[in-house]
């Protein structure tokens, strides 16, 4: 029997991976200073988000907090499944992937996260809002981390971005209310601070905070309307601040007479106690959802809404949750699996 070149490089392949198994064994890496385990994955390779929670079950007790790394210290990697193993053509010289992955990209995102891969048609013909607080003119909370000033606007506008590319890679469709269109995914501790954020439609937002409000109400209320019929839902992003010695849990609002608001705060909440008692099983989860229909985007709005608190942006155990990327994305992706039980149902759905 004659094999060509591609042949015996996946027979070869077979039996590396069979031996792998076999043994039971994993690849390793020593964690370098500044590695967060977004950026270890990436280094091996890997899809950061597809392997994000294998990596945390597999090095549980390497991690800090459930979720740093150790500088010096080795961790297991999540074994390449083999239909994500590069394939080397011998005659044309390139390198491409056994399996396409369907997906799209959205500027939006920025350069290095533009690319959505779908995951699942779970979302398809469901619709989300997503309110970033504060924006433009309105920095909202600040704090100073090692000479360096924080806003609100930037960390809350990251994290939603990252929870819009979670829903879209489930088929929603997804608005984006608050944008910048030169602030993408950003994976740096600090984000700098600029204020040409604008509101859906590309409209400026005004500085008076009343009619900053007045505008986001008016924007997701008129969509609203265009989309009636479809499941629609509305999620505000906000970082809190409280005096520096205060450490708070990610707790939620909904409207007090809103059913499906307070399903979907819930839905969250239950997700966020889930995944601290599997990655910090040592400490207690206190975030709490609750009925604050007092706040303005919480009474006037019409889709079924939760508004979300971050952590305390003054709290020095805050700022470890809120300037990580690591945990920024994990805080979206929590999020994000928190609307999937919310939803419990339902082509890629496209950003608005």
């Amino acid at each position: 029997m004659i094999f060509n070149r591609r042949a015996l490089y996946f027979l070869g392949l077979f039996f590396v991976l069979a031996d792998i198994v076999a043994q039971d064994s994993f690849a390793t890496v020593t964690a370098e200073k500044g590695d967060g385990i977004l950026s270890l994955l990436r280094k091996q390779g890997l899809n950061p988000y597809d392997h994000y929670d294998d990596f945390i079950a597999m090095n549980m007790e390497n991690l800090r907090d459930s979720v740093h790394l150790y500088a010096g210290r080795m961790y297991r990697i999540p074994p390449v499944k083999i239909d994500t193993l590069p394939v080397v053509d011998s005659i044309e010289k390139q390198t491409t992937e056994i399996k396409k992955v369907v997906g799209k990209t959205f500027e939006i995102f920025g350069d290095k996260h533009s690319a959505v891969v779908v995951k699942s048609e779970q979302l398809k013909d469901a619709v989300y809002y997503l309110v970033s607080g504060h924006g433009g003119p309105d920095p909202g909370a600040m704090a100073v981390y090692a000479g360096k000033s924080l806003a609100e606007d930037e960390y809350a506008y990251d994290i939603t971005l990252r929870l819009a590319k979670e829903l879209l890679a489930h088929g929603a469709t997804v608005y984006v209310i608050i944008r910048d269109k030169n602030d993408g995914i950003r994976d740096e501790r600090i984000l700098e601070i600029d204020h040409d954020e604008v509101a859906y439609g590309d409209k400026v937002i005004p500085l008076n905070q009343v009619a900053r409000l007045k505008q986001r109400v008016n924007i997701i209320n008129d969509l609203h309307r265009k989309n009636r019929g479809k499941f629609q839902r509305l999620i505000v992003t906000h970082v809190d601040s409280r005096s520096k010695g205060q450490n708070i849990d990610v707790f939620f609002y909904h409207h007090e007479k809103s059913k499906n608001g307070k399903k979907l705060a819930e839905s969250i909440h239950k997700t966020f106690q889930k995944k601290y008692k599997k990655y910090q099983p040592n400490r207690t989860y206190t975030g709490t959802f609750e009925d604050r229909t007092s706040l303005y985007l919480v009474k006037k709005t019409h889709p079924a809404m939760t508004f979300i608190e971050i952590g305390n942006i003054r709290n020095k155990k805050d700022q470890v949750r809120i300037l990580d990327s690591d945990n920024r994305q994990a805080l979206a992706k929590w999020i994000g699996e928190g609307v999937l039980l919310d939803y419990k149902g339902g082509e890629i759905g496209p950003i608005r």
